[in-house]
């Protein structure tokens, strides 16, 4: 990773250096030019004017040559360096001799050649007869500084590149080094480690500490999504032992020897009521595992009083069973709730108020500012005051004994459909006995 950012800090430098250095030469080239072709015009029109009047060619700027020739290329005068060295091809001289001015260079500046010129050839017509004007002037010290030029930036572009794939390496690593960081930490979760958290500093906020806090947030809900499923295990093992413990007994005693038929029936009573103890226990297990993992709720405008209505209903024959009231008061109104999980969680609260609790069980919803209050009472001793700490707990029961009827989930499952709303649960003791309320936004 940190090889390949370097690289491509290289490659963008190589880029922006070349640009630069070129911008630089062309700026510099465009500048000497300008004044080698200012010198150029110059003494080009002073040689001009001296074929034109017949008189001595004037000297021109130092290292500069001249040449005259006549309409058949004949040469008519030159500079003594040159003599009677053609300035032009045939094909030049012949484009010049019909009016074109010329201009080019003679020699390169890479490789280095002797003797680089740049001339200009004119037509001038002197005494009616045709004449080739060729003035020059030498390169060599434009040439040179272009080269030297082109060396410096050499240099300092290679120094540069140098520099910057450095740094590109040292911040490169210095950014990735959390990245390492959490990785290692990673690395650490895969082979075991237990409650491990990735240190983000808290003092910054950028692309890597927010990394950081997504991966803590994503360990905290692995962590939590483990719990529970070893809270599940745990707690399914436990609470299931109880009832296969008992079959397991009741079906021994039938097998050790002959038993009659009426002995037989008690004895499957006996398992039927196990096994639906086991049905319920596993049925409240999942309804409450698949609420506290996904937390999912759809929420949807339900009738109150048909709500509470159909979480009282089904225990309207046990409370007349035992000789006591049911009362409902509620209000009215539509609420915005998920009816799927709040009706069971009220008739879980009715239930244990009917079997743990005396006299009437209450029912009394309200709403105000948008929260919903459901609150169950009854009229019996209420919690033990050491009970109501955990009375939210999964298989918290307000007796020591665990083979009693219930499955100490009624109070959790509650407590998971109010959190599943955003909402709380409380339980407490009224002045006449248990109350448990409801409140969550609708």
């Amino acid at each position: 990773m940190v090889t390949r950012l370097v690289l491509a800090v290289a490659l963008t430098m190589s880029l922006v250096l070349t640009g630069a250095a070129s911008f630089v030469y062309w700026r510099v080239k465009t500048a000497l030019d300008q004044q080698l072709d200012d010198d150029l015009t110059t003494y080009q029109r002073s040689l001009d004017r001296a074929v034109r009047h017949g008189a001595q060619l004037p000297p021109g700027p130092s290292g500069s040559l001249q040449q005259v020739l006549g309409a058949h290329g004949r040469v008519l005068d030159s500079s003594h360096a040159i003599r009677r060295q053609m300035l032009l091809t045939p094909t030049e001289r012949n484009s010049v001799a019909h009016g074109t001015t010329l201009r080019h260079d003679v020699g390169s500046l890479l490789p280095i050649t002797p003797d680089t010129l740049r001339l200009q050839a004119h037509r001038v017509t002197a005494g009616g007869r045709q004449r080739i004007v060729i003035a020059a002037v030498r390169r060599g010290h434009r040439d040179e500084a272009l080269r030297e030029l082109l060396a410096q930036l050499a240099l300092a572009s290679g120094l540069t590149l140098i520099a910057a794939s450095y740094v590109g390496y040292r911040t490169a690593r210095g950014a990735l080094r959390p990245v390492e960081r959490y990785r290692t930490a990673a690395a650490t979760l895969a082979d075991g480690e237990q409650s491990l958290r990735l240190d983000v500093p808290a003092d910054r906020d950028n692309e890597l500490t927010r990394l950081g806090h997504t991966l803590n947030h994503m360990l905290d809900r692995l962590e939590a999504s483990a719990e529970r499923e070893r809270r599940f295990v745990a707690d399914a093992s436990h609470e299931l032992r109880t009832p296969l413990t008992l079959m397991r007994a009741e079906l021994d005693v039938a097998l050790h020897r002959p038993r009659s038929a009426e002995e037989l029936t008690e004895t499957l009573r006996s398992v039927d009521t196990e096994v639906q103890r086991l049905i319920d226990l596993s049925n409240a297990l999942l309804d409450l595992e698949e609420l506290n993992s996904t937390g999912h709720i759809t929420r949807a405008p339900a009738s109150l009083t048909d709500l509470l209505d159909a979480a009282v209903t089904p225990h309207r024959p046990t409370a007349e069973r035992a000789g006591r009231d049911l009362a409902v008061d509620t209000p009215s109104i539509t609420v915005d709730v998920d009816a799927r999980w709040l009706r069971p969680a009220v008739s879980n609260l009715v239930h244990n108020a009917l079997r743990h609790g005396q006299g009437t069980v209450r029912v009394a919803a309200t709403v105000q500012e948008g929260v919903l209050s459901v609150c169950v009472t009854d009229e019996g001793p209420g919690f033990p005051p050491e009970f109501l700490p955990r009375a939210f707990d999964r298989f918290a029961r307000a007796e020591a004994s665990r083979t009693g009827d219930g499955s100490g989930l009624g109070l959790a499952f509650a407590h998971a459909v109010a959190t599943a709303h955003s909402g709380t649960a409380h339980a407490d003791n009224a002045a006449s006995g248990a109350a448990v309320t409801l409140r969550l936004p609708c």
